[in-house]
């Protein structure tokens, strides 16, 4: 189970938050390409278009008569040899939709997520106060954060327009729901500062004072007196291994 810092409201740190099971660490690179490439794709648009030289107007007669000129041949001032004259395999109007799998979609969103929490680009808040539409409040909130100079993606549990008219006129910030960003939105931002309701998850409680640090020293000498015995049992198969085999030799040579 994966950690990442936790904030109040007014951007104070408070620990660490426990994130959900699905943010499991796997990062899928493969995965993350595809759904990248397919979200570009599709917004393409597909107009590029030339014409062919059966679209080029003019050239309805010969330019010059075939023998006595001199110069080559021609037939019509329409030829793809011609400066103005048709485009030979040229771009025409096409979709460039790309389909992805619903799976293979959710794979790389969660992806894109496991990546920022590994980088500690991942900053879980509790809900964003805003009383009324102030970018002032969401400037000091983002530069306590120390965000001011980043791409920041901020998102909420469901429709806050007083939060996404906050952050419109800060270059590089987005507001939106958290079920509604992609992997390509998750990507593009350096940092996503995300509201604990919409993650899920829980608050890690540190244990404190000398009972946590009673139960911190015997949990160590435990897990040190258990990689002793695991040590001793290797090191007696390693020993009764050798002897196996030095009979072995000693049999053969008899």
């Amino acid at each position: 189970m994966l950690e990442a810092q936790h904030y109040d409201a007014s951007a104070k740190r408070k620990g660490d938050y426990a994130l959900p099971q699905e943010f499991d660490g796997t990062v899928n690179k493969v995965v993350l390409h595809q759904a990248v490439r397919a979200i570009r794709n599709n917004q393409r648009q597909g107009t590029a278009s030339t014409k062919t030289r059966a679209e080029v107007s003019g050239g309805s007669r010969k330019p010059w008569r075939q023998k006595g000129t001199g110069r080559a041949r021609q037939g019509t001032i329409r030829s793809p040899l011609w400066r103005g004259g048709g485009i030979v395999f040229g771009p025409r109007p096409r979709s460039y939709r790309t389909d992805l799998p619903r799976k293979v979609r959710q794979s790389a969103r969660q992806s894109a997520f496991n990546a920022r929490v590994a980088e500690g680009s991942f900053y879980v808040m509790e809900a964003l106060r805003f009383e009324e539409p102030k970018t002032r409040d969401m400037v000091d909130l983002l530069g306590k954060l120390g965000l001011d100079k980043k791409k920041a993606l901020i998102l909420t549990d469901s429709s806050r327009p007083e939060v996404f008219l906050s952050a419109r006129n800060i270059p590089n910030v987005v507001v939106m729901r958290y079920a509604d960003a992609s992997t390509y939105d998750i990507l593009w931002a350096d940092a996503l500062v995300v509201e604990e309701s919409a993650v899920g998850g829980q608050v890690v409680k540190r244990s404190t004072g000398s009972a946590g640090r009673a139960k911190r020293v015997k949990k160590a000498e435990q897990t040190a007196s258990q990689a002793k015995k695991t040590t001793k049992k290797k090191t007696a198969k390693k020993a009764k291994a050798v002897k196996r085999t030095a009979g072995k030799k000693g049999g053969g040579d008899a």
